[in-house]
């Protein structure tokens, strides 16, 4: 069984190094268009089923040849490349699973995938990923979904100045969260809101003080639950976040716009990027990841709420930060599920789907726990 890693960052070399770990016949190559990453990942890895190639994955031809050899393909690219890495996945016949924060609706290509007789499961990280999980199996168990409420939020274990906030993922796709419209659902109609607004203080619990705001997390959800009545996802932030990268947003450095610098054509967004790179990588500060994810309705004729709660650590055992952990390891386990072909069905599969088979979502949070990601589930009527 070979796999294609497409993406060499923090969450690609955790997830390919459980996966290989976990399923010594995988054949594993990570690939990069940054040849040194994907060396580097390899070799700190440190297994002879892990390799590594260079490979510039928004060349449409080289991408297409690549996928010829390869069984199962995950992506961890940034979103402005997810959609495009599902069509090239459908075109070469080749299932796929992706984490990436693309901005379209990958269901679009559900007849596509069909017909290509592949599986494509998108949004395979923390939220969207395990909040979907979590969702579909309190849809299996309701008779109908009323509301959907998601909080979710990776953090430094303290507030670290400026933003009280450090890098733990790519920072493409934090600018975009910030960016990007979010679609909620209010009253029964779909409306879309300006992510960081709806702005509200929460207490997590067993952590603290938190703020929320919206953001465009929902995804696949908006058309897999469409009875819902009200429905959002808000990220988690240390309070005072939000109004400071208000500040930056209004202030234009997220903008692609290109503008003059004494003779230079500089595009902020970019320039926000690297800055955000080198002053808000911190791998010295321990990070700490909350979730929580609410779903009511009504069963056997009375309200029902399931509460599920997500409070995850930096181990410092293996060095793997909370984010990498409860990004890389969801996507590596639904991995091994379809490896194992263990996942029923063509197409594009969103992983509510895979929350509604019971005997899937037993296995998929017992695969969790055996890595120290513990889910507790709160049933009230």
């Amino acid at each position: 069984m070979k796999v294609l890693i497409l993406g060499s960052g923090n969450i690609g070399s955790v997830a390919t190094e459980d996966l290989t770990k976990s399923i010594s016949a995988v054949e594993a190559v990570v690939a990069d268009k940054n040849e040194a990453s994907a060396k580097k990942v390899a070799q700190k890895i440190g297994r002879e089923n892990v390799s590594w190639i260079r490979l510039d994955a928004t060349n449409h031809n080289e991408l297409a040849e690549t996928l010829k050899n390869f069984d199962l393909v995950m992506g961890f690219l940034p979103g402005k490349f997810g959609y495009r890495l599902i069509e090239a996945c459908i075109n070469a016949g080749k299932d796929l699973i992706d984490v990436s924060y693309m901005p379209e609706n990958p269901l679009i290509l559900h007849k596509k995938a069909v017909k290509a007789n592949v599986q494509i499961i998108p949004d395979c990280g923390l939220a969207p990923g395990i909040s979907n999980v979590l969702v579909g199996h309190a849809m299996g168990e309701l008779d109908k979904v009323q509301t959907v409420h998601i909080m979710v939020g990776g953090l430094p274990e303290k507030p670290v100045p400026p933003l009280d906030y450090v890098i733990t993922w790519s920072p493409e796709n934090l600018i975009d969260e910030y960016m990007r419209k979010a679609t909620i659902v209010k009253k029964g109609r779909r409306i879309e809101v300006e992510a960081l607004s709806g702005l509200e203080e929460v207490c997590f619990p067993n952590f603290g003080r938190l703020e929320a705001f919206y953001t465009d997390g929902l995804r696949t959800l908006l058309h897999t639950v469409p009875e819902a009545y009200d429905m959002w996802e808000k990220t988690l932030r240390y309070p005072g976040h939000a109004e400071k990268v208000k500040l930056l947003k209004v202030l234009g450095f997220f903008e692609e716009e290109p503008i003059n610098a004494d003779g230079v054509s500089v595009m902020p967004r970019k320039l926000t990027v690297r800055l955000f790179e080198r002053k808000l990588w911190k791998p010295e500060v321990k990070d700490v990841v909350a979730l929580k994810v609410d779903v009511s309705s009504v069963k056997n004729g009375s309200n029902t709420c399931y509460v599920y709660h997500l409070l995850d650590y930096y181990d410092e055992r293996f060095g793997v930060t909370a984010m990498a952990r409860t990004t890389a390891y969801p996507a590596s386990i639904i991995a091994q599920f379809m490896l194992k072909k263990a996942i029923k069905g063509k197409g594009v599969i969103p992983p509510e789907k895979l929350g509604m088979d019971s005997s899937l979502f037993k296995l998929f949070l017992d695969e969790l726990e055996k890595r120290g990601i513990r889910i507790t589930e709160e049933i009230t009527r």
